[in-house]
């Protein structure tokens, strides 16, 4: 296993055990930190790794941050006019 991948279940780790801890906000500046922090790291997996593990360590973080992802699912289909 190759650093990337360890960076990733690292990430999926820490994720996690942030959801847990309470939050005043709804744990959206924990999700925008998570987000900029998985980013280059998804980028190095697919990389390092082909396609079909960056789809998977895509899917585990989108897993992980649902509402961030239905709230940019929701925006795009504004900007399309549905």
């Amino acid at each position: 296993m190759n650093l990337s991948l360890i960076l990733v279940f690292v990430w999926l780790l820490l994720a996690n055990v942030l959801a847990m801890i309470p939050s005043r906000d709804n744990h959206w500046t924990r999700a925008y930190i998570l987000i900029a922090l998985g980013l280059p790291l998804l980028v190095w997996t697919f990389w390092e790794n082909g396609w079909f593990v960056g789809l998977l360590a895509l899917a585990a973080g989108m897993s992980v941050l649902r509402w961030p992802v239905r709230y940019l699912l929701r925006w795009l289909r504004g900007l399309l006019g549905r």
